[in-house]
């Protein structure tokens, strides 16, 4: 009896000249052939003589379904898909078809995915060279993916700078996904950001557009549409969209001399090894920075900056600033050191608002996994389970407390001791807070992390 077998073959834009051999030749292999009606009619000439099963842009699961099921009749299958069948493709759900049906690799069916050219490749290849960097790509179909997903993942790659390949930008019915994803794309980027708009890449209405940011949304876009967003280095010139791979900051220009301090072949002085080492300067040549202005400096969450200062010889202090990182679970035994603080000065960051409260260290406690301090005019509950850091902070005669950062580093509330009349702190309040750093704090966040691996 003839083992069946399933091939996912992704046969790129479209166009015979950029489908690879291996692509060819399993259509070439199969008995039946799988796909959306249009896969089969940009690939009609290869399958002459062949069962042809035509299937609906929403019936991915039938496809998967019928290829398990003649599979199972001993015939080799082709399931086929343009692009790469692995991105956004049908490679996924056919996985999920034939495992829950209770197939495994050891199975008499087999099963090989065939790789091709995806649309962002196709689409980049031609406007010029925008993915010569870090990208990612995001699909704006809401129709399987919530949109605060989405929008979560679009406000992220925003943040961290990459360039963006939008899959599923807009079609008859979705037509404000692309709208909204501009909105928010705009609170990172530069309205002049450049932007390719590509249609139908490598076939017959093939159309581009190229364009910036702030245009993008106004663009003809749809399903065989693949937008292609730059980050804040790239550029376009002579009709080409390019993003620059970095050589200019250790090169003088791409083919000068390194630049004082770097050395070719090596890590930049703000690569892995010397970014600890470029803060500390930093602070030492700018003493009038307050730690939150350097994390701002570096556009970095404010744990990295702190870590950075913390991994600074034991109890040596920088520059006037020493920082020493505590674990969460340290929290409630923190809490039994800070009724000796006195009055406090509490700092609440939400968004973009600022909240300042004058509080006494005495009223805190800890209840219901929340942080509490109960006031005649406020209230004040931190859910502690956002907490992921806590470190001790003290800037000479500027100030002396406690900074809370969440799982991404970035700033939740501080506790920070107040002065008297005079600018002075209470030498007994201080001391207790000396206490506190020298017996909960003397670890830094990275030893605790080497020791926390070790010991798993």
């Amino acid at each position: 009896m003839k083992t069946g077998k399933i091939l996912m073959v992704g046969f790129g834009p479209g166009a015979t000249e950029h489908m690879t051999y291996r692509a060819r030749a399993a259509i070439a292999e199969a008995d039946v052939v799988i796909g959306y009606s249009t896969y089969i009619k940009l690939v009609q000439d290869l399958l002459v003589g062949k069962e042809i099963i035509r299937k609906g842009m929403t019936e991915e699961i039938d496809r998967c379904v019928e290829a398990y099921e003649q599979a199972c009749q001993g015939k080799t299958v082709a399931l086929i898909s343009s692009g790469d069948i692995g991105i956004y493709g049908m490679a996924g759900p056919t996985y999920e078809v034939l495992l829950q049906a209770g197939w495994t690799p050891e199975s008499e069916i087999r099963v090989e995915v065939i790789p091709g050219a995806s649309a962002l490749n196709a689409c980049a290849s031609l406007v010029g060279a925008p993915l010569t960097h870090d990208f990612c790509s995001i699909s704006l179909s809401d129709l399987l993916t919530p949109w605060p997903v989405i929008a979560q993942r679009l406000r992220a790659a925003g943040r961290g700078d990459f360039v963006i390949a939008l899959y599923n930008p807009k079609s008859g019915r979705r037509t404000q996904q692309i709208v909204e994803a501009q909105r928010l794309l705009l609170e990172y980027r530069d309205p002049g950001t450049p932007v390719a708009v590509v249609k139908s890449a490598y076939r017959r209405r093939q159309n581009i557009q190229l364009v910036t940011l702030k245009t993008m949304a106004d663009q003809d876009i749809g399903m065989l549409t693949t937008v292609l967003i730059g980050n804040s280095s790239t550029f376009m010139r002579a009709g080409l969209m390019v993003t620059p791979r970095g050589y200019t900051n250790k090169y003088e220009g791409l083919t000068g001399d390194t630049k004082p301090g770097e050395q070719a072949g090596r890590s930049l002085t703000l690569g892995l090894g010397g970014w600890h080492e470029f803060v500390q300067i930093h602070l030492q040549t700018h003493p009038d920075h307050s730690l939150r202005q350097v994390a701002d400096h570096f556009d970095a969450p404010l744990a990295q900056i702190l870590e950075a200062v913390a991994g600074t010889v034991e109890d040596n202090v920088l520059n006037g600033v020493l920082v020493r990182h505590f674990a969460s679970e340290e929290l409630e035994r923190l809490l039994q050191e800070m009724r000796q603080w006195g009055k406090l000065r509490a700092v609440v960051r939400h968004g973009g608002s600022v909240a300042e409260l004058l509080l006494h260290a005495r009223d805190f406690s800890l209840k219901s996994g929340r942080l509490n301090l109960i006031h005649e005019h406020f209230h004040l509950h931190v859910d502690v389970s956002s907490l992921a850091h806590g470190w001790f902070v003290w800037q000479e005669t500027r100030q002396a407390g406690i900074y809370f950062t969440d799982s991404h580093g970035d700033f939740v509330v501080s506790f920070l001791l107040t002065k008297n009349g005079e600018g002075q702190w209470s030498a007994e309040e201080w001391k207790s807070f000396y206490s506190a750093l020298t017996t909960i704090g003397t670890k830094t966040f990275k030893k605790m992390e080497t020791e926390e691996k070790a010991h798993e």
